[in-house]
């Protein structure tokens, strides 16, 4: 059983006297049917599960009027042995986007408040369809899944969560962790670039520890966005997304990441392309880090909209992208033409899943600085090593030049401070 931490976002949602629908959003194969299907049949009575997808007729629910009494005479007509009764009865409406009128039925569902309803749905169908009637602003909640997390991978693998606190301590007081500690966490780390997030893949992980058999859940799941881009998109945008979304590694392997779209194609645009990164954005697929003007805050007022890194959401699929054999390179540490991009890669997924919007900075080609964060309250630098050797001359130019007052480094090295520059441990970004 793997253990997710919305569980409790989902437990919160519950405790709200005054809550309004709830719709849970992600890509595909994030979660969101397990973890929601556990908590409905943990935390109520009666619980009615209806799955649009593996049911065409369950859209039939929703034909007709909207009124709430209306829907119960349907619900109980097509479902004749369920039990809905008020206050202690939710309803899952799960892979919404296939029934455009559900959706706007969840307004008159949370204004009626006889019954919790939960939707899912992945935003490939929520944010392109066109066919809802009247989507239901102000009447229903949003809550964003991921992958799994690096926690939650580690909590998978037989981690104690004390463990993890402990951990941060060493954090907290920038106290050396011991060497065993240390070597394992690094070993974790590694693992979880190669496994990833994807809640099947990490299970087939943890019960066999066979990165074959992992790589080959992992080249399904990709195959099944493919599917979902040929199934969501507008006919004119298919190919397009697919070849955006094909050239991600490639894009990675150059050692200026700046995403180029004559990389996708020969004499390639953004008129052309641009529409469809947003696609792949809002399908949960990629993340983009804008370039700033200049490293200060507000990183939303600096950031350069036409200029940005795309990553993967999840390192994982990135690494099943590459070619044969790049598992067994991370595990060794050599990285081959992809560098540090792969860490990189790790390094902003994890960012983004505490909530980060992603920024670097890049000046003249001779100074670049792998992300910026808020943290503390101030804009810190973060660089990303792949290797032991951590010396660097954008970090202390970025200190010295731009007025930049704290920065960290992350590698494989052990906690050390100089100056104004902390050096951790690249499994220690979840502490930021």
């Amino acid at each position: 059983m793997l253990e997710r931490k919305i569980y409790q976002d989902l437990l919160n949602w519950k405790k709200n006297k005054n809550k309004k629908s709830l719709i849970v959003k992600g890509a595909r194969q994030v979660g969101k049917t397990y973890i929601i299907d556990k908590f409905c049949r943990e935390n109520y009575k009666n619980y009615v599960a209806i799955n649009f997808f593996e049911n065409d007729e369950y859209a039939s629910i929703f034909d007709g009027g909207l009124d709430v009494d209306n829907i119960i005479k349907r619900l109980t007509i097509i479902i004749p042995d369920i039990n809905l009764v008020p206050n202690e009865t939710i309803i899952f409406l799960d892979e919404i986007q296939e029934c455009p009128r559900a959706i706007t039925a969840l307004k008159f569902l949370t204004m009626d408040a006889r019954f919790d309803v939960i939707a899912s749905g992945s935003l490939l169908g929520l944010n392109y369809r066109d066919e809802v009637p009247s989507y239901p602003v102000g009447y229903v909640e949003h809550l964003e899944m991921h992958s799994m997390d690096f926690e939650e991978f580690c909590i998978a693998n037989g981690m104690n969560k004390d463990a993890l606190v402990y951990l941060k301590e060493y954090f907290d007081k920038l106290e050396t962790i011991p060497d065993s500690i240390h070597n394992k966490m690094m070993e974790l780390f590694k693992e979880y670039i190669i496994v990833g997030g994807m809640p099947a893949v990490v299970s087939e992980f943890v019960n066999s520890h066979n990165f074959i058999n992992v790589l080959k859940i992992q080249k399904d799941i990709i195959e099944d966005y493919k599917m979902d881009i040929g199934k969501y998109a507008k006919e004119s945008e298919k190919a397009k997304i697919r070849d955006c979304f094909l050239s991600i590694p490639k894009h990675l392997s150059k050692d200026y990441k700046k995403f180029r779209y004559n990389l996708v194609s020969s004499g390639g645009k953004a008129e052309k392309y641009q529409g469809s990164l947003q696609w792949l954005y809002d399908a949960n697929i990629i993340n983009f880090c804008y370039n700033l003007s200049t490293p200060s805050l507000p990183f939303e007022g600096n950031a350069k909209s036409d200029v940005f890194k795309v990553y993967m959401r999840d390192t994982g699929l990135l690494m099943a992208m590459l070619e044969d054999g790049s598992a067994k390179e991370v595990l060794n540490g050599n990285l081959g033409i992809y560098k540090g991009a792969i860490y990189e890669n790790v390094i902003g997924d994890i960012f983004a899943k505490l909530g980060k919007k992603l920024y670097y900075f890049e000046h003249n080609s001779t100074i670049e600085m792998d992300f910026f964060i808020r943290y503390d309250d101030c804009a810190v630098a973060i660089e990303v090593k792949s290797a032991d050797n951590t010396k660097s001359k954008s970090m202390r130019s970025i200190i010295d030049k731009w007025g930049v007052k704290k920065g960290f480094k992350l590698s494989s090295k052990n906690i050390g401070i100089s100056d104004n520059v902390i050096s951790i441990p690249l499994y220690m970004a979840i502490f930021l």
